[in-house]
């Protein structure tokens, strides 16, 4: 009698302790979905905000169509790639769409009249601001995809993780020249 009451605390400690491994693992899923849906949110403010952008820009830089088509195709791409869910596609075309915006931003300082347009100076404010904020839920995402792919490569985690189908998640990942400082002379060059 005490051998099966030992054995049915040992059977439901090891079930409620497989439980919580799970539970875990469910939240950090989420927490990666989350984390994703918050940078989405971003991502789509700036590409609602960028062809305001653009617009604002044509009114003054005739002569710059190139570098204003390279952001819209860019901003495509981003979307694109988004809306597939497609983590190392979106790391590669938001390192063109920031290109492109660094380029327009540099090529705008050529042009007095737009960089005293108040609405040029709106937008340019707010992509900004959305940029740092980009900035801050990538590394967010990034986080939670480090914490889960530790999960379920760690023992005992990985028997559960295995057995329940949680694999590991792909790091929002930039290339060095994103990483890298900007040449403001090679963008007044270029």
């Amino acid at each position: 009698m005490i051998a099966l009451a030992v054995f049915l605390v040992l059977a439901l400690a090891l079930v409620v302790y497989v439980v919580g491994i799970y539970n875990g693992l469910v939240s950090l899923r989420e927490n990666i979905r989350v984390a994703w849906a918050n940078l989405d949110v971003l991502l789509k403010q700036r590409h609602d905000e960028l062809p305001k952008l653009i617009e604002t820009c044509k009114r003054y830089m005739q002569f710059e169509q190139e570098t204003l088509e390279k952001v819209m195709r860019a901003r495509a791409s981003v979307s694109e790639a988004s809306a597939s869910g497609n983590v190392a596609a979106v790391g590669a075309a938001e390192q063109q769409l920031r290109a492109g915006m660094s380029r327009l931003f540099a090529v705008a300082e050529s042009y007095p009249q737009l960089k005293s347009d108040e609405n040029f100076q709106q937008l340019q404010s707010r992509i900004t601001a959305l940029e740092e904020s980009i900035a801050d839920r990538r590394e967010l995402y990034n986080d939670q995809v480090n914490l889960n792919n530790i999960r379920v490569k760690t023992f005992p985690d990985v028997l559960i993780a295995q057995q329940f189908g949680f694999g590991p998640a792909h790091l929002l990942e930039f290339s060095s020249e994103e990483k890298a400082d900007v040449d403001v002379g090679a963008l007044f060059r270029a």
